[in-house]
């Protein structure tokens, strides 16, 4: 069934009106939005977006992506109209309340169909570069037949003031992202009011001058649409399409106003909207002939759906492109089998971003699912392997990206490629800015996508760039984030291990923190230790009094103290606690074991010692509660008590001794 041109206003109102009642039911939310954008999104769904309800998974569909997430009820009118399994129509008259998954803002966890969380503004066309830079290498690898959808994007002006909009903008231009579309609601409004209070750029001019396409509409004529739509397909270039619209159309007294941009239209008004909108059915009921020509939209996508399958399954490439579907579970380890078996054999004096390079050569050999990449620092991160050419324009097929001083657009980036399937995205930078990207970082969590931050530089142990390039806090800040795992490794192998596991752990992100120093092999047997988040790695001689639990760089330390302290007669224990995270996940009876009670417990990692009373108690916590200092490495820590000869005192005292 095809929906003719007269058939489109109609099917446009239902959006207006089901997000109007939805969101004065709720007494809350934003309907300016989409009844702005009803009639692009009735557009795109009826022409252009290639997409089958009855398979939200279909690898092959179009992405869209709502990065005004704010106006939430857009998408979710647009999944029950088009017929998806939800939301329904119940679940849309709880919008916004418990348990209902019409969130406030959309969440992927909560609907299929929903491609990635959004709200944060920016973050949404952020990660639709990053869907657009998995589709471009997914089709470089498997070719046309197996891999060929477009990214729309619908963003609002706060979306493309958002700094994140200026990074990953720039991205998409360098990399020639054709098959990403940009619908910008140019309605010239924000919750404080005009925008002409606090900005005055020419938006299409920077899209221009960063290798766009820029086109406009009027976002209220459908044929307009359509013509803009068409063009922005057609061009080789990423396109923004200029969709002047007016907030809150249809409301009679309130559109055009930032009124209608964050709260309810209220009853008076909802009514005066309907009478303009001719709508007299009654609140979330949609007439049966205009819920027809939606559903009949889904109808259109299972047939390309289906000639995708045939495609498929007569492909040679069938296999390849279903093992990098399924991710990376239980692949990590044996991948790193032999690489861990010959560092026991031979032990390594290495940085621990060293260990992560080298762990990466086999990982990113055999799992071609990886792709990594850095922000201006793979020198410094060693994100780059024999295995991963540049991914560029020119090279689609490459496995590492150059993402420039970017962080914050490269973490959302990463989370595009990870929640558009097929890839596991891991990128690089110093520790001390992953407070740039620490928002992205969040929405990896939030989003249960699996992204790997390779974050070097871990400590004052970098030495001379001093306290601005210093971590103090970020290790215990990153922890701070439910759904993270943050690995601190201590030596080669640990950090081998710890790869291992955040390739394995499907649904959770995970933070490398590492070093820029040289940090001898401690570990002397494999048997992938680290996936209990703590272990010890040495055990008392003499009657225990003491365990000494450490990460990263600092596990050296613990042992030389230890050393000193079973010279004096002082049984001590060093627990190596690489993951907080995996470590509370363990059973009670295990993590007593490793830090029982009636012993003086003692915590040492460079970084603040805030957090680490959960696990010693009212025992010592040794560590930096002030910005750092400009000297050689072996000058910090000396300074800042970070040795033996420092620790051993203090711990001697406690004890009484």
């Amino acid at each position: 069934m095809t929906v003719t041109p007269d058939r489109l206003t109609p099917m446009a109102n239902a959006i207006r009106v089901l997000s109007m009642d939805a969101v004065q039911a709720a007494n809350s939310g934003h309907p300016g939005m989409p009844m702005g954008m009803a009639d692009v999104a009735t557009v795109l769904y009826s022409q252009f977006l290639k997409f089958d309800p009855a398979a939200p998974k279909w690898p092959d569909r179009d992405r869209f992506v709502l990065s005004a997430g704010h106006g939430s009820m857009l998408i979710y009118a647009l999944l029950h109209l088009t017929g998806y399994e939800a939301p329904t129509m119940d679940d849309i008259r709880n919008f916004r309340q418990l348990h209902s998954p019409c969130a406030g803002h959309p969440e992927n966890t909560e609907l299929p169909g929903v491609e990635c969380t959004t709200g944060p503004l920016g973050q949404g066309l952020a990660m639709a570069v990053g869907m657009a830079m998995a589709e471009r290498h997914l089709n470089a690898v498997h070719g046309d037949d197996l891999v060929n959808h477009r990214t729309w994007v619908i963003a609002g002006d706060g979306c493309l003031m958002e700094g994140v909009n200026h990074e990953a903008v720039g991205l998409a231009g360098t990399l020639k992202l054709g098959q990403l579309n940009v619908l910008w609601d140019d309605n010239a409004i924000t919750i404080d009011g005009d925008t002409a209070l606090s900005t005055c750029e020419d938006i299409p001019a920077r899209y221009a001058a960063s290798g766009w396409h820029v086109t406009r509409c009027d976002g209220h004529d459908f044929a307009d649409i359509a013509r803009a739509l068409a063009e922005a397909a057609a061009d080789p270039r990423p396109s923004l399409v200029a969709c002047k619209t007016v907030i809150g159309q249809g409301a009679p007294n309130k559109a055009g106003s930032h009124s209608v941009h964050g709260s309810p239209l209220g009853a008076d008004e909802v009514a005066a909207a309907r009478a303009a909108l001719g709508w007299t059915a009654a609140p979330f009921e949609v007439p049966a002939d205009i819920l027809a020509d939606w559903r009949s939209l889904g109808a259109k996508g299972a047939a390309e759906r289906a000639a995708w399958e045939a495609r498929l399954a007569a492909s040679p490439n069938r296999a390849a492109f279903e093992a990098g579907q399924q991710g990376l579970k239980g692949k990590a380890v044996p991948a790193l089998k032999d690489y861990i078996d010959g560092l026991i054999s031979s032990p390594q004096k290495v940085a621990t971003r060293k260990a992560s390079e080298m762990a990466l050569g086999p990982l990113t050999e055999q799992l071609p699912a990886l792709i990594g990449g850095s922000a201006d620092l793979t020198g410094s991160n060693l994100t780059k392997t024999k295995a991963t050419a540049t991914f560029s324009a020119d090279d689609y097929t490459g496995r590492h990206v150059h993402y420039g001083i970017r962080e914050f657009g490269m973490a959302a980036a990463m989370n595009g490629m990870a929640l558009h399937g097929g890839l596991v995205p891991y990128g690089g930078t110093f520790l001390v800015f992953a407070d740039y990207c620490r928002n992205a970082i969040r929405m990896s969590a939030i989003q249960h996508a699996q992204v790997v931050y390779v974050l070097t530089h871990d400590s004052i142990g970098l030495g001379e760039d001093g306290p601005t390039h210093q971590p103090i806090e970020h290790v215990m800040s990153l922890r701070a984030i439910p759904n993270l795992l943050v690995f601190r490794p201590a030596d080669v192998v640990e950090t081998a291990e710890c790869w291992a596991l955040a390739l394995e752990a499907e649904g959770t992100p995970s933070a490398l923190a590492l070093s820029r120093q040289n940090l001898p092999q401690l570990r002397e047997q494999g048997g992938m230790l680290s996936a209990k988040g703590g272990y010890r790695l040495k055990a008392a001689e003499a009657a225990r009094q003491v365990v000494l639990v450490a990460t990263g760089s600092e596990v050296e330390i613990a042992l030389a103290s230890a050393k000193a302290l079973e010279a004096e007669g002082i049984g001590a224990d060093v627990v190596s606690m690489p993951c907080t995270e995996l470590f509370d996940a363990q059973d009670a009876a295990y993590r007593a074991d490793l830090l029982p009670a009636g012993v003086l417990k003692v915590s040492i990692e460079a970084g603040v010692t805030l957090g680490w009373q959960k696990y010693v108690g009212d025992g010592l916590t040794i560590g930096i509660d002030r910005f750092g200092s400009s000297a050689p490495a072996d000058q910090l820590y000396d300074y800042f008590g970070l040795t033996a000869d420092k620790i051993v005192p203090q711990i001697k005292a406690r004890l009484g001794r």
